[in-house]
């Protein structure tokens, strides 16, 4: 399934037995089944153990036939892989799990690190940038992340080359955060492999993809909320016009987090970004001091409250939908949607139809591969 979203205000009660971590692993690693159908599963079912027995006739009934879900040994043997690499396997309703993750509409159900996990409870800044930085970029990113260190802030980057690998670096002595694409145990790039390790000393590495898993550029905007959802602010160093950096930017406002920028000359193309996000309303940074002084000041934009999507465990069921009713809700949603994506909360209202009725039809267009979800809660038609 690719990435969606859910509105982790409530996160189930955590798995209490090997048996039960096993089972929440082979619900999310079940094809076609992400964040937001994962607790929706969960909030139908009750449990892992009961939506993994219910998820083949959900298939069935969304047209998909001889759907299996994720083998017991596949989740097994991921769990062996993740401790002989060092890493552990942290649910969303653990202690550990970082509490802004939990605020997100697509917050990640696991979570695979390796490293201190107490510092997920320190405040935090993320880094982002360019990956071909100029010198001045570089510097400007590794003295940023060195002075908000210092201050007690927990830098936050994606590991990649240019001002992801300087803010690392600024920031190995007073702690790191490096969200991975891949697997928590993949380097990518292979030339950060010693930033990587050194990481661990002080820091930690973190990913919700399987371990082993070599990351693609699907991988990447699923990564990028992360960086921002960990963060109380996003500052971009530098950026081109169009970039991965301006998508973290505008998740982050999607997320209600504070976004700053770096100033640039107007004819580099690696500024352009940067500056266009200021033009708009970013919070121009010139050190450490404008970001602190920004974030007491600026109140944190609020995300727009999501749609409510799935029915109270202890709600009255939902009458069956007739097959003609079926057909009818699918073939509007689908007139609706288009290769944009839309927001879920306003494909609802053009519907004109309850939440909780549309949500078990988004269920089954998702598991029929017929729509896809992107990360802040938008929909689009399948490629």
């Amino acid at each position: 399934m690719p990435e969606d979203t859910h509105p982790s205000t409530h996160p189930p009660l955590p798995p209490t037995t090997e048996d039960d971590r096993v089972s929440w692993l082979r619900l999310l690693r079940s094809r076609r089944v992400g964040p937001a159908t994962f607790h929706r599963l969960m909030a139908a079912h009750g449990s892992a153990q009961a939506a993994l027995a219910a998820l083949p006739e959900v298939a069935r009934a969304a047209g998909v036939a001889d759907y299996t879900p994720c083998p017991i040994g596949a989740a097994e043997a991921e769990l062996r892989s993740g401790r002989a690499a060092g890493a552990r396997l942290i649910c969303a309703s653990d202690p550990e799990f970082p509490s802004r993750l939990q605020e997100i509409q697509d917050a990640p159900p696991l979570l695979w690190i390796m490293g201190d996990a107490a510092l997920l409870a320190r405040p935090m800044i993320a880094l982002v940038g360019a990956r071909n930085a100029s010198s001045l970029g570089t510097r400007m990113a590794k003295s940023l992340a060195a002075d908000l260190s210092a201050r007690g802030y927990l830098i936050v980057s994606g590991l990649a080359r240019g001002i992801d690998t300087a803010a690392h670096l600024g920031s190995l002595t007073g702690g790191t955060v490096a969200i991975m694409a891949g697997g928590v145990d993949v380097i990518y790039p292979a030339e950060n492999s010693k930033l990587a390790s050194d990481i661990l000393a002080n820091g930690l590495r973190l990913s919700e993809q399987p371990i082993g898993l070599i990351p693609q550029a699907r991988h990447f905007p699923s990564r990028n909320r992360l960086v921002s959802g960990l963060a109380q602010a996003v500052v971009v160093v530098e950026a081109a016009a169009k970039s991965g950096s301006l998508i973290t930017a505008r998740t982050a406002l999607d997320q209600g987090r504070d976004v700053m920028a770096v100033p640039g000359h107007p004819i580099d193309a690696r500024a352009s970004g940067c500056n266009m996000l200021i033009r708009d309303g970013a919070i121009l940074v010139r050190n450490a001091e404008d970001v602190i002084d920004a974030l007491p000041q600026i109140p944190l934009l609020k995300p727009a409250p999501a749609p409510q999507t799935e029915m109270p465990l202890d709600a009255a069921p939902v009458p069956p939908r007739s097959l003609r009713e079926t057909a009818s809700l699918h073939a509007q949603i689908l007139n609706r949607l288009g290769p944009s994506p839309l927001a879920e909360d306003q494909l609802i209202r053009d519907l004109s139809t309850p939440a909780h009725k549309v949500a078990p039809a988004l269920l089954d267009l998702e598991l029929d591969g017929r729509i896809t979800r992107h990360p802040g809660g938008l929909l689009a038609l399948a490629r």
